[in-house]
């Protein structure tokens, strides 16, 4: 381990015997993956509990992990399936080789049906013979259900769950479940979802997980707006003139075709991952950090969204798309969009917010950027160098930059477009950057719901989308083609420049080199 990892380790550590005071332990805790043999299981729930392992959160004294699905294999062919995609073999030390050893040996499989009991009963025994052979007293044991399975089995296994492998919580554990999106496809099924679920377990117990809230650069969004004094006046109508929240992929489907074409790229990227950041960007300061005084804010930011125009949107589609044979010949569904968002209240009247996410484009990224108004009285000409903006990279090369007007080096008086930048590879080099998986699988595991959606955020999210995409369906707006390796549609840099947006010419961004 190197001393960037360890000094992260050592301040981990001590934030986590915080959390320890603050979430008292009981007993052992298990981990149970349902969809172990799955692609999301083995890229990146295994993946976050070994690094969550390697870094002591999970002590192999008090943890077991169990793998479950209908797939009929043994414990050792489980292990080997997940063998690659824990550590590199080549360029693993004799170190990460030997954790990983032991990871797997904590690692039991179950296989069984999603909707019947016999395989949860078998499950609920091989988790009860852990708790026991770890001598701990009944019900105070702590059992986490990852689902790591399409949305439509989500009741069939939580009935199960809850019919067949519940601790008695009354007793000091507790059970807790974490549900991947897609959370539905629109406001009936979302609520349809929510009330199947909520029938069998409290809000405290479901855990909606929502990756890109575990992202580093994400995280740091509440510490910018309300730890700097210089950003808490400028953060308002008065001076911003745009917020763009941009999410590019440089590939298409990649044989996800017939997944992808069930939801689209607003359902698979915007609704979520890209609204939630536009909640932190836009919401007012919470009465403190505790999680429900933030998702307080964040719905009251969703429920202040005003219903989005048709001529606000441009949807694309890229050319190539449906020769997938996975994909119907005539789809309609969106692989881009770019659109405009407004809140009305009293901080944001007025100001766009630009929301574009799509695939198969000429370059992968997701930022915020936000913009600043012109300078008024502008007695250096520069204006047409470009705008102020403040810039979150949120991947790839994590970095937040301001860019601004300087005097260019030399005799005469004439500006320049630079930055004042915070790259994270230059900057904490050493430090590794946890995964959002990792950071949020440890979150239920302390019980903070801080980074995570609640049921009523999720109502007014798709409040904000459902008529939108139900126009979509009914095929009432068409997406236009674009070519794969291109920006997408000319039209979507059109209503970037009619919401106001400035672009810069001449100025590119470098991440700085080591």
């Amino acid at each position: 381990m190197g001393s960037g990892e360890w000094s992260i380790q050592k301040r981990s550590d001590s934030f986590r015997n915080e959390e320890l005071d603050s979430f008292p332990e009981t007993g052992c805790l298990s981990v149970i993956v349902l969809g172990a043999s799955g692609d999301l299981a083995k890229k990146k729930t295994f993946p976050a509990l070994f690094n969550l392992y390697r870094q002591g959160f999970l002590p192999p004294d008090e943890v077991h992990i169990f793998g479950y699905a209908r797939t009929k294999i043994t414990d050792d062919e489980l292990r080997n399936r997940l063998h690659g995609y824990l550590i590199n073999e080549k360029s693993a030390s004799p170190q990460q080789s030997e954790d990983l050893s032991k990871f797997l040996q904590l690692i039991k499989y179950v296989s069984g049906s999603y909707d019947t009991e016999e395989g949860f009963q078998r499950l609920d025994k091989e988790i009860s013979q852990h708790e026991i052979s770890k001598n701990t007293s009944e019900g105070t044991s702590r059992r986490l259900f990852y689902l790591a399975l399409p949305p439509s089995v989500y009741p069939s296994v939580c009935r199960m769950i809850r019919k067949c492998c519940m601790n008695r919580s009354d007793l000091g554990g507790w059970t807790r479940i974490v549900v991947e999106k897609p959370f539905g496809k629109d406001l009936q099924s979302a609520e349809n979802l929510s009330a199947q679920i909520g029938e069998l377990f409290d809000e405290p117990q479901i855990y909606r997980i929502d990756h890109y809230l575990g992202k580093e650069l994400v995280q740091n969004m509440l510490v910018l707006r309300f730890a700097n004094r210089f950003f808490l006046p400028l953060w308002n109508r008065d001076n911003i003139d745009n917020v763009q929240i941009v999410f590019r992929e440089d590939f298409g489907t990649e044989g996800r075709g017939g997944y992808f074409d069930e939801y689209g790229i607003i359902r698979d990227i915007i609704q979520n991952h890209l609204l939630q950041v536009l909640c932190l960007v836009a919401m007012e300061k919470p009465v403190s950090l505790k999680p429900e005084h933030i998702r307080d804010e964040k719905v009251k930011v969703l429920q202040s969204v005003l219903p989005i125009k048709d001529e606000e949107v441009v949807l694309g589609q890229y050319e190539g798309y449906r020769d997938d044979p996975t994909v119907p010949d005539q789809s309609n569904t969106p692989t881009f969009a770019t659109m405009v968002l407004r809140i009305h209240n009293e901080r944001w009247e007025g100001v766009p917010f630009i929301m574009k996410a799509g695939k198969a484009l000429n370059s992968r990224k997701a930022e915020i950027r936000v913009q600043f108004k012109d300078v008024p009285g502008d007695i250096f000409k520069c204006k047409r160098q470009g705008r102020n903006e403040f810039v979150i990279r949120l991947q790839p090369s994590e970095a937040i930059y301001m860019k601004l007007t300087v005097k260019q080096p030399g005799l005469e008086m004439s500006t320049i477009q630079s930055e004042l930048d915070l790259s994270y590879r230059q900057r904490y080099q050493g430090v590794t950057i946890p995964e959002a998986y990792e950071r949020l699988i440890l979150d239920t595991i302390r019980g903070d719901q801080q980074h995570f959606v609640r049921r009523d955020e999720l109502k007014a999210a798709w409040e904000i989308f459902t008529p939108l995409l139900h126009r979509i369906d009914n095929g009432e707006m068409k997406p236009i083609p674009y070519k794969p390796g291109s920006r997408g549609p000319a039209e979507a840099d059109e209503l970037l420049s009619n919401a106001g947006y400035v672009q810069t010419h001449g100025y590119i961004w470098i991440p700085p080199t080591l």
